[in-house]
């Protein structure tokens, strides 16, 4: 459940603005001629203005696509609304339709290098390079007429399709590109992917309506739209959300707590022996000790919330619940901590897991396992604890208390 609805809110501006898109269709027909003008224009500003935050947040990959919708607007205000039966539009909106969802894709599935790194620049020189070889083409029409005619040809069997101006080429990379940036949006999570998923779904639309009033408008003003609102959104969580456990972070915490009624239990709650841990075996192992973890207080029942309060202390907030209502559900999680055992890694362990397993069945022995404890200090809202740092307080001295009568327990 909990997976579906982080699925969820990193999808949803995209899905959310593509209906909002598709709805404001009928209204851009009864605008007046100064306001019509204003709304041409449009796609032009969302995209400078996603360009300025992309630039600003070093968000490298959206930036090149926001290049690229700009470039698609352009060829649509200036050639492409006259039709494609001229040789120039006709290549121009070809590879439109088969380079721009080539690149989201590609660009999905790199790494984030911002803007004017070597990466970054190396990839702008690739986007120029798409660019030379189809303006190539294009003046040497004699020589190339073949290319066009290559990439246009149909060959998918669906006769529903057939209606598209987009090319079958276009629509299979498209489609295989849709899917393989779902996988990585449901895989990760991150709302940088999602936003170039929903920028996808947008330029396809405005690619199979390109001959339609203001659908193109309409869907590339979207597109931009989409890709800067996933750069704020992908900046709120590097602020309020940890990276190493996903879990919201203390900056989220102070947030909540201003908005917490006057009913509220708080548990916090610290790995036991977590510095001997990591001297022991390491800063990565200790990593992975510390997700498990979160990863286990996540799934807290009980309308618990979360948070990475630093370090290897975690805390839960429980909205509008009573301390003897929540300790069944801290124990749960105590004991589920306890009881999980941890693989670490050998140095000669197979990549692959198949070829491990094998190993371990011929008993060739595996990896090592360890377990690790939680220690957790619960306290509630009272006539003295009437404020959220006072009731943290409080969870802290029970916390310590916990660890002094031998750990793995929680104290009230």
């Amino acid at each position: 459940m909990a997976a579906a609805v982080k699925n969820f809110s990193v999808l949803a501006p995209s899905v959310i603005l593509l209906v909002m898109a598709y709805l404001a269709i009928p209204h851009i027909a009864a605008l007046s001629p100064p306001q019509h003008e204003l709304a041409l224009l449009s796609p032009y500003l969302l995209i400078a203005g996603g360009l300025i935050l992309s630039f600003a947040f070093g968000r490298g990959r959206v930036f090149f696509v926001l290049l690229l919708l700009a470039g698609f607007y352009w060829l649509f205000r200036t050639y492409l609304q006259q039709g494609l039966s001229d040789f120039l539009p006709r290549v121009a909106f070809q590879f439109i339709c088969l380079l721009i969802p080539f690149n989201i894709t590609l660009l999905c599935h790199v790494r984030e290098r911002g803007v004017l790194t070597v990466a970054g620049r190396l990839r702008l020189i690739f986007l120029i390079m798409q660019l030379a070889g189809v303006a190539w083409i294009i003046r040497y029409r004699e020589d190339y007429a073949q290319v066009p005619l290559f990439f246009s040809r149909p060959f998918l069997p669906f006769p529903s399709i057939a209606v598209s101006p987009v090319p079958h080429a276009a629509l299979l990379v498209a489609v295989i590109g849709f899917f393989l940036i779902l996988y990585r949006v449901l895989v990760r999570r991150s709302p940088i992917d999602g936003g170039l998923l929903g920028a996808l779904v947008a330029v396809v639309i405005a690619c199979n309506t390109l001959q339609l009033d203001n659908y193109p408008l309409i869907f590339i003003a979207a597109a931009a739209l989409i890709l800067a609102v996933s750069v704020l959104q992908d900046s709120h969580n590097m602020a309020f959300r940890d990276d190493l456990t996903g879990l919201p972070s203390r900056r989220a915490l102070n947030e909540l707590m201003l908005a917490l009624g006057r009913q509220y239990t708080i548990a916090m709650l610290d790995v036991d022996h977590f510095k001997n841990f990591n001297d022991t075996h390491g800063h990565d192992v200790g990593d992975q000790v510390l997700k498990m973890v979160a990863k286990k207080i996540g799934a807290v029942r009980g309308g618990g919330r979360p948070f990475r309060y630093g370090g290897e202390e975690f805390t839960i907030v429980f909205p509008r619940r009573k301390m003897a209502e929540v300790v069944p559900f801290l124990e749960e999680v105590r004991r589920a901590i306890a009881e999980y055992e941890l693989s670490i890694r050998s140095k000669d362990r197979p990549k692959k897991a198949e070829e491990g397993k094998k190993r371990r069945r011929a008993g060739h022995g595996g990896d090592e396992t360890v377990s690790v404890t939680i220690s957790i200090g619960v306290a509630e809202t009272n006539d003295s604890l009437r404020l959220a740092d006072d009731v943290i307080k409080a969870a802290d001295k029970a916390l310590y208390r916990a660890k002094s009568k031998g750990r793995n327990q929680v104290s009230k």
